[in-house]
């Protein structure tokens, strides 16, 4: 019988996260979302190794909505960097002159990565865990910079029925991200609802049947820090709109 040999065998698995869960990665950035606003030349990303005893490599990258990597019109700088036991990296994000090309009357979305390379093992048959933590960044325009926070944008949403369930349409010219849609508050989510990220300018179909909804849906959206919000909804005949007074105070 021939003797068995003995290999080194690494496995890296990359989880994509995308923003969720990613305390379990060793680096991880702090924020769930960028926005990039177009008088800003760069913007920074503290990287933090949760790792109390291993230095990590972290390897950064932007991605385009469809998930292409990029080096224009955002680029990563510096594309990898040791980051040693629970201390803290920096990455800057920064505009190349192909952002005043882009469209100027609504946002454009890409995609911060960043994947964690651990160090080698010494010890065979080791399953090494690398984790990729994804997350958004939004490219907003100087002409939309001015943010009114008593009346958001996500206010302006609205739903028509479309036979079992609804359209949502997005006027404005921003980015809108709808986490959970029920029938009341904190209510469990609609059965074949999934979250949605909807363009501006532009109407998609909410998942789940809309007499599960009722006559007043309530949407929770996600802003720029990350908050989970609501949106109550008032409905005549088929058409819905955002009621600002409940959903503020809610």
């Amino acid at each position: 019988m021939m003797p068995l040999k003995r290999y080194n065998l690494t496995a890296v698995l990359l989880l994509l996260l995308g923003g969720y869960g990613s305390a379990q990665a060793a680096i991880a950035p702090d924020r769930t979302r960028l926005v990039f606003r177009g008088e800003d030349k760069s913007i920074s990303v503290d990287l933090k190794n949760a790792n109390s005893k291993l230095p990590y490599l972290a390897q950064s990258w932007v991605e385009d909505e469809k998930g292409v990597k990029i080096t224009s019109p955002l680029i990563v700088v510096p594309p990898v960097q040791r980051i040693e036991p629970s201390a803290i990296g920096q990455v800057k994000i920064q505009g190349m002159p192909a952002l005043a090309s882009l469209p100027q009357d609504r946002e454009n979305l890409f995609y911060y990565n960043v994947r964690e390379i651990p160090p080698q093992s010494d010890k065979p048959n080791t399953l090494q865990i690398a984790l990729q933590t994804r997350i958004k960044v939004f490219y907003r325009p100087q002409a939309l910079s001015k943010i009114d926070m008593q009346h958001p944008w996500q206010y302006k949403i609205t739903l028509q029925r479309q036979g079992n369930g609804y359209q949502v349409s997005n006027p404005t010219g921003y980015y809108v991200v709808l986490s959970n849609a029920s029938n009341r508050m904190d209510g469990t989510p609609a059965r074949g609802f999934s979250p949605l990220v909807i363009a501006p300018k532009s109407n998609v179909t909410l998942g789940g049947d809309a007499s599960e909804l009722g006559r007043s849906p309530v949407l929770t959206y996600v802003n720029d820090y990350g908050a989970r919000l609501p949106l109550i909804f008032n409905c005549t005949d088929n058409s819905c709109a955002v009621d600002e007074a409940k959903s503020r105070k809610s």
